[in-house]
């Protein structure tokens, strides 16, 4: 409830006591507040935006030009402002994955209308090729030779028809990710392609890991395919700021209370270093722990630590991203090998059938981890895939952990985004947290969430 907001009743005011305070309306902060309202616990929401999504919000043209272009005016070229839905942190939603089943967990998915996204690919020695996924698309596709694509077949049989409970006679508890790749014989360029594009992991460190983390990931892949046969990925109609506005409207529908355009002047802490309360234009609210989103933490001692940083840059477009088959959806990866990087580099795609922007219009935003001094150079790679956008932002953006001891300060901090393509890592965060939570309150206050073993009314 937010008393910036017209069309919602009037705010309560601050100067009350709640078990929660949450800090930040990003997907992380709104998906914890709405699990902690569910549970029972009287939240207070607040966010020094006027609008929900924090460093996950999805933002106008206008309001891309006045925050990330000086206030320049957009030219009319680009079409109307309120068209674009423009995502600050590009990701995508896998269908079989955590996301999907916190959704209807949460019972959120009546607030929201998904669409697949068109295609996923690869790109081998600057070419472009879709990722193949089934025995069928391996046996056509371009990225191999003819034993190759046996080899691969082979491995993704084995994979897709791989149950942990029965086993195999491949111990992939045991072996690395490497060893069986090598058992199958597959070569180098097919092993980059399954890592990176299909178990999408960002570095090669992988291959040192257990292989059944290999299998999993590729299993989540192929499963999240088998939904939609086009590509593994979903993503909601006009943006992903309106996943932060699904879990808030679950939060205020079990009475959470939210507050926009509210500054933290200060987080009050007790005698013995413990949370107990939040200070906005001369009003504090009490309450028994704080969560929140690593930005209202930076200016305090060791709460959190700066850990790199990323790079996006969103580049509205007149094309779809040439050699995708005219995909007005679609997503892109780079393999970090393939360009002399130790991080991939993620290109998303997303038009007018997304509502994201106007006909003939297409949002593509390019993103990886910063390793130099000149990180849009970095992406050129990515940029020559292109063609020629008709306007470029670049976002470059800290990546903060937490670093605090959440038993003795009663603070509950998120991770900043990484760079991945989807919201898997995203989803582990927030469990994690809310299981931190759940450990630091009676036994029967405690209510654990299992995502594998969903109501049949809800699977």
């Amino acid at each position: 409830i937010s008393s910036q907001d017209p069309s919602l009743p009037q705010a309560f005011p601050m100067d009350e006591e709640y078990d929660v305070i949450v800090l930040g309306t990003g997907l992380k902060e709104t998906l914890l507040s709405g699990l902690m309202s569910v549970a029972g616990k009287k939240v207070l929401h607040m966010d020094r935006n006027g609008y929900y999504g924090g460093e996950s919000a999805s933002l106008n043209l206008n309001q891309m030009f006045e925050k990330y272009a000086n206030g320049e005016k957009p030219p009319e070229a680009l079409g109307s402002s309120r068209d674009y839905n423009i995502d600050l942190i590009p990701k995508f939603i896998m269908a079989s994955g955590k996301l999907v089943r916190m959704l209807l967990y949460t019972k959120t998915t009546h607030y929201l209308e998904f669409k697949q996204i068109d295609g996923s690919f690869v790109v081998k020695k600057g070419q472009v090729y879709k990722v193949p996924a089934t025995e069928t698309e391996a046996l056509s596709s371009g990225l191999m030779s003819l034993f190759e694509k046996r080899r691969f077949r082979n491995f993704l049989k084995f994979v897709q028809e791989y149950d942990e409970a029965k086993g195999s006679d491949k111990d992939v508890k045991r072996m690395t990710a490497a060893d069986l790749c090598n058992e199958f014989g597959l070569a180098a360029d097919t092993i980059d392609f399954v890592g990176h594009a299909i178990a999408l992991e960002t570095t090669d460190e992988y291959l040192k890991g257990p292989a059944l983390e290999l299998v999993k990931r590729c299993q989540l892949y192929s499963l999240s395919l088998a939904q939609y046969l086009k590509s593994p990925y979903i993503y909601p109609l006009y943006g992903l700021g309106e996943l932060p506005q699904a879990f808030s409207r679950l939060s205020a529908v079990h009475g959470g209370v939210y507050m926009l355009n509210k500054p933290v002047d200060k987080i009050e802490y007790d005698e013995a270093g413990r949370v107990c309360g939040v200070t906005s234009e001369g009003e504090t609210a009490k309450c028994k722990m704080v969560i929140g989103d690593p930005s209202y933490f930076v200016h305090e001692q060791g709460k959190v630590q700066q850990k790199g940083k990323v790079i996006r840059l969103v580049c509205l477009m007149s094309h779809p991203i040439p050699n995708t088959n005219n995909s007005d959806s679609c997503q892109l990866i780079i393999p970090q090998s393939q360009v002399g990087r130790s991080n991939d580099i993620y290109i998303t795609c997303l038009g007018h059938s997304n509502c994201v922007a106007p006909k003939g219009k297409y949002v593509v935003i390019v993103s990886s981890t910063v390793e130099t001094e000149d990180p849009v150079k970095e992406l050129a790679p990515a940029l020559k895939l292109l063609g020629k956008p008709d306007k470029i932002f670049a976002l470059l953006n800290n990546i903060y952990v937490p670093v605090n001891d959440y038993t003795k300060d009663g603070c509950f901090i998120s991770s900043s985004f990484d760079a991945t393509s989807h919201f898997e890592t995203s989803v582990n965060d927030v469990l994690a947290i809310y299981d931190k939570i759940m450990s630091t309150l009676p036994p029967g206050e405690r209510k654990p969430i299992d995502l594998d073993n969903l109501p049949p009314s809800e699977d």
